[in-house]
């Protein structure tokens, strides 16, 4: 600090050269910091992260998940639970992280931060062999069925009882034929997967995703490709089933017609974060702009088509 000749204190002197520009970069810095920030904050700005209350306790629980590819952020923090016992669906734009939620869920992918919690056990945490026996509690319908093309549907179906129990031909041949029954393709036995419609893949799918009576059952969209009946019978399917036999399924969808007629639970994702979450009734009620504008399927609203 300088002093004029009375001692009083002046002007500060100026920072010599080094100071000043350690000066100036730290400044920008904040400058940046701030930016950053406030960008942040606007982009999130629908992202109450709203829980409406569910009676049923959290099946599935991911907690501050994080996850990149490279350079692309895809979960920025993605906190959700999904109920036990009910048919829950996670909605929201494409390629806004629902199938990779998938894949963390079964210990395909790991959170590059956060935890993922399946019926109270952190999945990332789990040693191999135990990851593989808890895999046996989830059934997946994947987009395309993912039948196995060299296989008739019977031995598809049978497959999963094949690879991991210890029943008899006959006993497996029970399960199979009673799951193909319920899907509607008891009579398709010995059709290969490329003499199958989209749709009978679907519910092959679906069967196989069964037969090893799994606790939760995981449907990667399963509507994709479909033709609208088609895809208002799955839907029905998919409750007929849930109310036979019970369990946590998650659907992964955009399709709005889907939620309306299946959803009990519904979490909102857009920007790798929940927007909203609860009981169907809740969000098909919420004031949120964007949460309305998806499931009304409206063009205004704060979703374009960046």
């Amino acid at each position: 600090m300088a002093y004029d000749e009375e001692g009083e204190a002046g002007r500060p002197e100026p920072p010599d050269g080094d100071d000043a520009a350690v000066q100036a970069q730290s400044q920008r810095r904040i400058r940046s910091a701030e930016q950053a920030s406030a960008s942040e904050e606007d982009e999130f700005r629908y992202h109450t992260g709203t829980i409406h209350a569910d009676e049923a306790p959290d099946e599935i629980e991911f907690i501050d998940v994080h996850k990149s590819f490279g350079r692309n952020h895809v979960l920025r923090g993605l906190n959700m639970g999904l109920p036990a016992g009910k048919i829950s669906m996670i909605i929201g734009p494409s390629g806004t992280g629902k199938s990779v939620c998938i894949k963390h869920i079964v210990g395909l992918l790991y959170p590059d931060e956060g935890d993922v919690i399946v019926q109270g056990h952190s999945v990332p945490s789990l040693r191999d062999a135990d990851l593989f026996e808890m895999r046996k509690k989830f059934g997946v319908l994947f987009q395309d069925g993912a039948l196995f093309g060299s296989l008739n549907l019977y031995d598809n179906v049978a497959f999963p009882l094949r690879q991991h129990t210890e029943k008899g031909e006959e006993e497996i041949a029970e399960v199979v034929n009673r799951r193909l029954r319920e899907v509607g393709l008891a009579d398709a036995n010995e059709k290969m997967p490329n003499e199958l419609s989209g749709g009978m893949r679907k519910r092959a799918g679906f069967a196989r995703a069964l037969v090893l009576e799994p606790d939760i059952v995981l449907f990667d969209e399963p509507d994709s490709g479909l033709d609208p009946v088609r895809t208002a019978l799955l839907c029905e399917l998919i409750k007929e089933v849930h109310a036979e036999n019970g369990g946590c399924y998650v659907v992964i969808t955009h399709d709005i017609m889907s939620a309306r007629r299946v959803a009990e639970h519904i979490s909102v994702l857009w920007k790798g974060r929940i927007v909203e979450s609860g009981p169907a009734q809740d969000l098909f009620a919420s004031e949120n702009p964007f949460v309305r504008q998806f499931l009304s399927g409206q063009a205004a609203g704060p979703l374009g088509m960046e």
